[in-house]
């Protein structure tokens, strides 16, 4: 392995002027992390899971790697087929010399140096001496390992209402340097125009021990388990609102479209909009009268290629960005819930960076109630996980609102792996506030330079969260 001074992943990686190296290694380079929202799997830390390669813990679930494979010509058997470890191995290796511009080339090197302590750039002639020295080093690293490794002090899991918590449950009995959390996510409680809903409501029933078939039967049910997951550390709900389509309904016309929701039955485009308005809103309240924390996830559009979902399902690389408009519904079921005075704290994410601008001046609108940073702009995330993601999300939350109030990142991953994320999003914010002092457009002020990136970075988010509650 080479020096570690002339290394790719040098010590002043991505920081460009003498204030953002400042504030990386004095402020930011070693704070804790709370990753507060991603799609790790609980059971595998329950069970302190052991991978048997680095293929098993680094490509066997990755989507991201797996477009960038078939985009270079990769046959499926090698990216999600039959083939065996190596042979998978083996073409990423080849691809990733090929990736300049990408962030994967950044994070494949970020995680192999912080995890495995490996230097080398991973390519065809490294392939098997880098594979090697990852699959000897997890023989004595596990999931808990790595996370303690990685400084980890909150995970906020992504957990459906019907799960019973127990990974939950036994992991708080656990001694662990860190804390495993659930997070409330009710898409399919939500979706009344899926062919699954009434599947969905039946084992929601079961659950709570009493059948669905009414609005209110719906509400008592969510009620139950928003306390039930409260009782377990949760305090943030997530929606996946891919469309956001919002119709005033009464009460009246809601519970009799949900009626036919539960039974089956086709709804119109306006029958929808209407239903899944009322049941945001009625969640939304919930979430305000508990003190959680709100996650909206905008403008997805998921599982463009036909073909492949039926072949593969869901979550294996065939997700884009969408264009549709939503900042008019979005203003309508913030207006709901901030008309009784019950808009819960919240975040507003979104994939499309058209729409960075208009979510922050629209989020500026429904601030105030003496919360600072009430209403926050979600971080850069899934196809924005880039340098120019990442510098153009906080430039547009800095330009139109409180880039000293933010709740900085979060890994949005299913990987273990993923956690040298965290340390290169802040080596960017470090550069984008440095940049904006050596440019002589913010005064070197070090005290208050420092306390906005260790709020950022850390401290905002122990605040907004409330995890202690």
């Amino acid at each position: 392995m080479g020096d570690i001074v002339n290394s790719f992943i040098h010590p002043d990686f991505l920081l460009y002027g003498d204030t953002a190296k400042n504030l990386f290694h004095t402020y930011a380079e070693h704070l804790p992390i709370i990753d507060y929202h991603c799609h790790l799997n609980p059971k595998e830390i329950r069970d302190d899971r052991h991978f048997r390669n680095l293929y098993d813990a680094w490509l066997s679930t990755d989507h991201y790697k797996w477009r960038l494979l078939r985009a270079n010509g990769v046959p499926e058997r090698l990216i999600t087929g039959d083939a065996s470890d190596a042979e998978k191995f083996a073409v990423w290796a080849a691809l990733v010399p090929d990736l300049m511009g990408n962030p994967l080339y950044h994070w494949t090197h970020l995680e192999l140096k912080r995890i495995f302590g490996i230097d080398e750039l991973l390519s065809p002639e490294t392939a098997s001496s880098i594979e090697a020295q990852a699959t000897a080093a997890l023989s004595s690293l596990s999931v808990r390992s790595i996370i303690t490794k990685m400084g980890v002090e909150i995970i906020c899991t992504t957990d459906d209402p019907i799960d019973p918590l127990d990974h939950h449950e036994f992991l708080a009995t656990e001694r662990l340097p860190f804390r495993v959390l659930p997070t409330f996510r009710p898409d399919r409680a939500v979706n009344v125009d899926s062919k699954q809903f009434p599947i969905y409501l039946a084992s929601l029933s079961a659950v709570v021990g009493f059948p669905i078939t009414s609005i209110e039967e719906w509400e008592l049910a969510m009620s139950l388990r928003l306390d039930a997951f409260h009782a377990h550390g949760c305090r943030l709900a997530d929606h996946g609102l891919d469309r956001i389509g919002f119709a005033f309904a009464s009460r009246n016309q809601v519970a009799r479209t949900f009626a036919l929701a539960a039974t089956g039955n086709p709804l119109t485009e306006t029958e929808s909009a209407g239903c899944k308005a009322a049941l945001l809103i009625a969640l939304g309240r919930q979430y305000h009268a508990r003190g959680w924390v709100m996650q909206y996830h905008i403008g997805a559009i998921r599982n463009n290629n036909a073909r492949m979902f039926n072949a593969l399902g869901p979550d294996f690389g065939f997700d884009a960005i969408n264009d549709r408009p939503f900042i008019e519904p979005l203003r309508d079921l913030l207006n709901a819930l901030d008309g009784t005075d019950e808009l819960p704290k919240t975040i507003l994410y979104t994939i499309n960076p058209s729409g960075f601008e208009a979510v922050v001046t629209l989020m500026q609108a429904f601030q105030g109630g003496g919360v600072a940073g009430k209403l926050q702009f979600g971080s850069a995330w899934w196809f924005l996980d880039s340098i120019d993601g990442i510098t153009r999300q906080l430039k547009a939350l800095a330009a139109n609102g409180l880039l000293s109030r933010f709740v900085g990142m979060l890994t949005d991953s299913r990987s273990i792996l993923s956690y040298p994320r965290h340390e290169y999003f802040r080596r960017i914010l470090c550069n984008v506030i440095g940049d904006e002092v050596d440019q002589g457009r913010y005064p070197a002020d070090l005290p208050r330079l420092a306390r906005m990136v260790k709020d950022i970075c850390h401290d905002n988010a122990e605040r907004f969260f409330g995890f202690n509650r």
